[in-house]
């Protein structure tokens, strides 16, 4: 395929070609479209994503030194809905196209013919350009005149259809997960950036936030550190002439509160649960760098997305599986001709930041050869194909890389990183059901001295003390259970199944183990009283108070969350200091004793449940009044036996 000519040549290629470029006055430099940048996959890449090793041929796309891809033309260069290669074979792996279905069959059909008649003046032109040109020239070439028609209007093609996966994933719910990448792997992907300013934005999910953060992403990638508030702190590091920056995006905002306000009072009580996750102490950091956002109700998206814009450079969506990295990438891309820069019929000057991105583009992969983990970029649409958005841990199989703004910059959504997760303790067809996909009406349960709580039968909860009572809003999309303590040792281990829900793996009973004791140490005595210091009631002072109430967030990583509190009174505390306080504390039982973290309580019980029907909508009489009726009846009895 002489068109992907280019773009096949290895490094040493890349060096020779660059350095034999030699001034044209007659044809200025063109716009050098994304999809002749980046290089095919290599090895390295094969490594850490397939079970095969890859080669590149010339004029084809990757093939399995096993036997496995085969080139095909008309097919896209990868799945624009999982990011992984094209092929024909290995009907089971992401990446595979079957020809039999009517939609790839009119793509291939429909893309073949204007292929060929691509072969335009201004491709030609390019070609030469390019084969004829040295180093320093391409580097300090200018642009006079940018042709926007050329990139913004494609030739009209159908868009690129998904894989035979992701259409399965789509409209039955069934797939198998990708192999998920390493820390190394995601560390050569961000090193072989085509850009010189790149951003990561590390996706957390709020249903078990903090526990999806990645805390030693800055140490092992050398990126640019939390700012300090010293004015005079160093703001940007370089490595490998690039720079990385980082943000924290608090993704599925809505599953914390139903209003985007309540959600807004607890940034504070998140800005606080991340400085505990970073192990960052005291306010010395800024942390100014955090969002909170929900791609499902709109929150915060397009300050996100404005923020997407205005860096430019490499933008890459960074997290562990199912935190929503992909419906946060749909709603935070710049699509269109975002602040009127792009898909405009003006034309572009070569002082414009994109002409610059792009000449610090080319000078990267003149240089180093970077860019051989990274997928081709497709060419830029003001409305491409956006990844799809699924349950299944992995869905994303391979960096999917969109264009925008002309050369702008590039919204990158990476694989999700591995993490521990129930998943591998629980039967198949409940898999499904441990992802909350909106926002839980917690009830609250009442566990008394003597009682546990058991969440299906793969948790269970004890609390510590018998003199207290234990209140529980579980925020799950599974079924709880309270029952004695020693009923729910029995539902654990399998023995006694009755009248629970159980989800748990045969077998798994016998690797119930401690998870550890978590204390209930936060205060959220205001938060918890109702009336008594509302300021529109009683308007009493928490202090004043003969009892404190002390919460606790239990967390189950990729599952949601258990808001537990207990009133304690003061009498218990006489005579102790504050900081040798014995705290009401749990004992939690879990497989091998994992998958459980604890944070600062963020009170979302008090933010809303159920909501009761208006007198007016509903359809039966309330129960009668009956206070004093047995007085009434004993008076009436008495004055009966007197014959009064």
């Amino acid at each position: 395929m002489k068109r992907h000519s280019f773009a096949l040549c290895s490094s040493s290629t890349w060096k020779h070609k660059l350095s034999s470029f030699t001034p044209s006055s007659a044809i200025s430099l063109l716009y050098i479209r994304r999809s002749f940048y980046p290089l095919p996959p290599t090895t390295l890449h094969a490594k850490y994503y397939t079970n095969q090793a890859l080669h590149v041929p010339d004029g084809g796309l990757a093939v399995p030194t096993g036997g496995g891809l085969r080139p095909l033309s008309g097919l896209p260069w990868t799945c624009p809905g999982c990011g992984a290669y094209s092929h024909t074979n290995c009907a089971n792996e992401a990446g595979y196209y079957s020809l039999a279905r009517n939609q790839v069959a009119t793509y291939v059909s429909g893309k073949q013919a204007p292929i060929e008649r691509q072969r335009d003046s201004e491709q030609e032109a390019l070609s030469d350009i390019l084969e004829n040109a040295s180093q320093k020239v391409l580097r300090d070439a200018q642009v006079s005149r940018l042709s926007v028609d050329a990139a913004t209007n494609p030739p009209n093609t159908p868009p690129a259809p998904l894989c035979d996966r992701c259409h399965t994933l789509i409209h039955n719910h069934q797939g198998q997960s990708a192999k998920q990448p390493t820390l190394q792997t995601v560390g050569d992907l961000l090193m072989g950036s085509p850009f010189k300013q790149n951003h990561i934005y590390q996706v957390l999910d709020a249903a078990d936030f903090p526990l999806s953060l990645i805390p030693q992403l800055q140490p092992l990638f050398g990126l640019t550190p939390q700012r300090s508030r010293n004015r005079r702190s160093r703001g940007m590091i370089y490595r490998q002439d690039r720079k990385f920056d980082t943000s924290f995006v608090i993704a599925r905002s809505d599953l914390l509160a139903p209003r985007k306000e309540q959600v807004d009072a607890m940034m504070p009580v998140l800005v606080e649960i991340l400085r505990d996750a970073l192990n960052i102490e005291g306010d010395r950091f800024r942390l100014g760098n955090v969002y909170c956002v929900s791609s499902k109700r709109g929150w915060w998206t397009k300050r996100l997305k404005d923020d997407v814009w205005s860096r430019g450079g490499g933008g890459w969506m960074l997290g562990k599986v199912n935190v929503g990295k992909s419906s946060l990438f749909d709603a935070a891309f710049p699509k269109g001709s975002h602040q009127g820069s792009a898909g405009t019929s003006s034309l572009v000057s070569s002082n414009t930041p994109a002409r610059q991105i792009q000449r610090e583009h080319l000078d990267i992969l003149a240089s180093t050869g970077a860019g051989n983990l990274l997928p081709p970029a497709p060419r830029f649409e003001p409305f491409p194909v956006m990844p799809i958005v699924s349950t299944l841990p992995g869905t994303t199989a391979s960096p999917v890389r969109l264009p925008f703004g002309n050369g702008k910059g590039e919204l990158i959504d990476l694989p999700g990183v591995a993490r521990e997760s129930l998943d591998e303790t629980i039967s198949e067809e409940a898999k499904a059901s441990l992802v909350m996909t909106s926002r839980i009406k917690a009830r609250q349960y009442t566990i008394k001295p003597g009682q546990s709580l058991v969440v299906s039968n793969i948790v269970r909860i004890t609390p510590e003390f018998e003199d207290l009572v234990l209140l529980a809003c579980p925020f799950l999309p599974l079924s709880c259970h309270v029952t004695s303590t020693e009923k729910a040792k029995a539902i654990l281990a399998q023995e006694n199944s009755t009248a629970v829900d159980g989800i748990a793996k045969p077998g798994v009973g016998s690797l119930i183990a401690s998870a550890g004791v978590y204390q209930l140490k936060w205060d959220v005595t205001k938060n918890r009283t109702g009336p008594l210091t509302a300021p529109d009631a009683a308007r009493l002072r928490p202090q004043t108070l003969p009892f404190i109430v002390y919460s606790l967030d239990l967390l189950l990583q990729g599952v949601g969350w258990i808001e537990l509190a207990v009133q304690v009174r003061k009498r218990h505390f006489e005579g102790e200091i504050a900081e040798n306080r014995s705290f009401p504390s749990i004992e939690v039982f879990s497989p091998s004793g994992k998958f459980i973290g604890s944070r600062r309580p963020l009170n979302a019980w008090a933010c809303g449940g159920s909501k009761r029907k208006p007198v007016s909508k509903r359809t039966s009489r309330p129960r009668q009044s009956k206070k004093g009726e047995k007085k009434r009846l004993k008076a009436e009895r008495r004055l009966f036996d007197t014959g009064g």
